[in-house]
């Protein structure tokens, strides 16, 4: 019998995203929530008993040493197993969109491949090899919505309501470092201290709309595209937000349009740009594959 998996790897979005400060080696402190959506690229994994590791892509091309490249090969060299793995990626969520599509490929690889090699790591252990790819991954590691402080490493696990979004991606496409060196970056938002955020009926306020995006001026400046799919979301739902660095935006629609029969939204989305994409999506309350490793 082949040993395989097939797994899902949803995007995130960001209901609000603060810029609290800054290390001495540059990096950037933030404060923010993250929520899953049902936005999803899926992975087959299959294993190889040869140590080679190949990644096969079913629907766009990506980009040659991609995050879930790498992270098979640091899980692989850290464990010392001499298994690979064919990887066959089918690419949804859109590239350079703040969704954290990338990251989630990554820990979802990290998941399976945990598995699938008979390893055994205990979350903690793929933790550290999540941060040491990039900042989202210990999020998608983790498995569930969170707030998130430092520069991503500090997750705390929020039981958020359920909710519908419109998430619209124009064709532009920002650099997150750009946006990170721009000049008109806020810097020194005031922290929120999480426990009296929570006392404060902090839930409910982060699902009607808390905070603001502090990297969305300048990836507006950089990109028109971004303010001009947020007044498209603003006109159609009466909210708008760009999620983690854009150029992707979202609206809030249970918050003014409910559901109808079926669970589904009575709102419908707006008419798009060519080349623009976009979905109404569901948020999730645990990602596809939480408890895949546990403590």
């Amino acid at each position: 019998m082949r040993a395989l998996y097939d797994v899902l790897a949803p995007a995130k979005l960001n209901l609000f995203l603060h810029v609290v400060g800054r290390r001495p080696d540059g990096y950037h402190l933030l404060q923010s929530a993250f929520v899953l959506i049902d936005w999803c690229d899926t992975l087959h994994l299959e294993r190889r008993d040869d140590g080679r590791l190949a990644r096969h892509d079913l629907a766009a091309a990506l980009p040659e040493d991609d995050l879930c490249l790498r992270a098979a090969r640091a899980l692989q060299r850290e464990s010392g197993t001499p298994l690979g793995a064919d990887i066959h990626i089918v690419k949804q969520v859109p590239w350079g969109a703040g969704m954290g599509g990338g990251s989630s490929d990554a820990a979802s690889t990290l998941l399976a491949l945990n598995r699938l090699w008979a390893l055994d790591w205990p979350l903690s252990r793929l933790m550290k090899l999540g941060l040491a790819l990039g900042a989202d991954v210990p999020f998608f590691l983790g498995g569930r919505n969170a707030w998130v402080e430092g520069i991503g490493e500090r997750l705390t696990p929020l039981d958020l309501p359920s909710a519908w979004y419109a998430v619209v991606k124009p064709a532009t496409a920002i650099a997150t470092k750009d946006i990170f060196e721009s000049p008109l970056l806020v810097r020194d938002t005031e922290a929120v201290i999480l426990a009296g955020f929570l006392a404060d009926a902090g839930v409910a306020r982060l699902s009607e709309g808390y905070g603001r995006n502090d990297l969305q001026p300048p990836a507006e400046a950089t990109g028109e595209q971004v303010a001009q799919a947020a007044r498209l979301l603003e006109a159609r739902f009466g909210n708008s937000r760009m999620t983690g660095s854009g150029s992707a935006v979202f609206a809030r629609v249970s918050a003014r349009a409910g559901t109808g029969t079926g669970n589904q939204p009575m709102a419908t989305m707006p008419d798009l740009p060519a080349e623009w994409v976009g979905r109404m999506c569901r948020s999730l309350k645990l990602h596809p594959l939480a408890g895949w490793a546990e403590d």
